[in-house]
């Protein structure tokens, strides 16, 4: 698979990071050097050989006296072992799982931890859409699936990060309905910012940036897709963004380990190129990857998928970047990408679009849309309640 050399350097204030060893070898750097206090958040965090890894840095951590707190999903970590639960909160480390499939107090099925966070000390945060897992890692047979997170060296961010990540722990729910200020990092010509998404909680910063994005775009758009299933306003952004004679460039997975997911995405490709969008499948490993450049000044880089879950279901958190250099850095490797995936042509689609092909594609469509009004139905209503 396609990677870039890891930056070193710590003077570095923002750095992208690659699943794989990138990713991972940073994060056991980060728990070898914390000092005081480490967050962890993620949507899934699997006890394999890559869990296990990360767990026992955790654990050295923990007898140096580092307080460490670790909130994960009670759906996409339901696997994670009760055995190992005890033994963490046994050496003083803090776990707990974000709203539980089954609760007595809520029943938000739509509504899920979809964070893939690290703070460290106050100092330093991970932030994207790689979780904790072989998958995301690689074995020796396995490439790592295709994503990315971002590397923040900026205090300011780290500090607004962690207070974040203790409310969400403590469960400080009067503090979730705030709208919490974006922090910003100016250096030469880069500004950084930290956006969420939770409808429930009247937070959509991350669903109007992209469609602001879209919306101003004069040049060029390129798209991260993994379970893209846009809704009508970001899809018809996009549209509109091409019919302006914008080049727009989606990315998106030629292999998912939700194959629905990927046939729905199939039922909408003749729409997305009878607008003159230009379609590019990943092929090599699974496409997992949530990001986008615009203009090649502006960036994004987080948890959430263009798709209605992430819009009105999950708790999503982003870096947003605008940067000249940023931008044009991740454009030349999201081009190398694009070079290595297989371009989706009228022609190449009509080859493929046979009746069985099409109706399984249809199916999955509908299949998708049910599924997502029925999982997203509850956190809408909720938010709606509050008027």
């Amino acid at each position: 698979m396609l990677t870039s050399n890891c930056i070193s350097e710590v003077e570095e204030s923002l750095e992208l990071v690659y699943s794989g060893t990138d990713y991972f070898s940073r994060l056991e750097e980060i728990i070898q050097n914390s000092k005081y206090e480490i967050h962890l958040q993620f949507y899934v965090f699997k006890n394999d050989s890559a869990g296990k890894k990360i767990l026992e840095e955790l654990k050295k951590a923990a007898a140096r006296h580092v307080k460490i707190y670790i909130l994960l999903d009670g759906f996409g970590s339901f696997t994670f072992p009760k055995e190992e639960i005890h033994h963490l909160t046994q050496l003083g480390i803090h776990f707990r799982f974000f709203s539980p499939f089954f609760s007595a107090n809520s029943f938000y099925i739509g509504r899920r931890l979809h964070h893939k966070l690290v703070v460290c000390d106050a100092r330093l945060t991970l932030i994207g859409g790689i979780n904790i897992s072989e998958n995301y890692l690689g074995t020796t047979t396995k490439a790592p699936w295709l994503d990315y997170s971002i590397q923040i060296n900026d205090s300011n961010i780290a500090k607004t990060l962690q207070l974040l990540c203790r409310d969400l722990f403590f469960k400080k729910r009067q503090l979730f309905r705030k709208k919490i200020k974006s922090v910003f990092l100016t250096q030469e010509d880069t500004t950084i910012s930290i956006i969420q998404n939770d409808w429930l909680k009247r937070k959509n910063e991350i669903y109007k940036a992209y469609i602001n994005a879209f919306t101003n775009a004069e040049k060029e758009i390129i798209v991260v897709g993994s379970y893209f299933f846009p809704g009508r306003k970001l899809k018809n952004a996009l549209k509109k963004a091409a019919k302006n004679k914008v080049k727009v460039k989606l990315i998106l997975s030629g292999i998912s380990d939700i194959p629905l997911s990927r046939r729905a995405t199939y039922h909408i490709y003749s729409s997305l190129l009878k607008n003159n969008i230009e379609l590019y499948e990943w092929n090599k490993t699974v496409l997992h990857g949530k990001a986008a450049v615009v203009d090649g000044c502006w960036a994004t880089i987080g948890s959430f998928n263009l798709n209605n879950l992430s819009s009105y279901g999950s708790l999503e958190i982003n870096a947003e970047i605008k940067s000249n250099s940023f931008s044009h850095t991740y454009v030349s490797h999201l081009n190398k990408i694009i070079a290595e995936c297989d371009p989706i042509t009228a022609a190449i689609l009509k080859k493929r679009n046979n009746i069985s092909f099409y109706t399984m594609n249809w199916l999955s469509y509908w299949t998708a849309r049910i599924i997502l009004s029925i999982v997203t139905y509850f956190p809408y209503k909720r938010f709606k309640n509050f008027y």
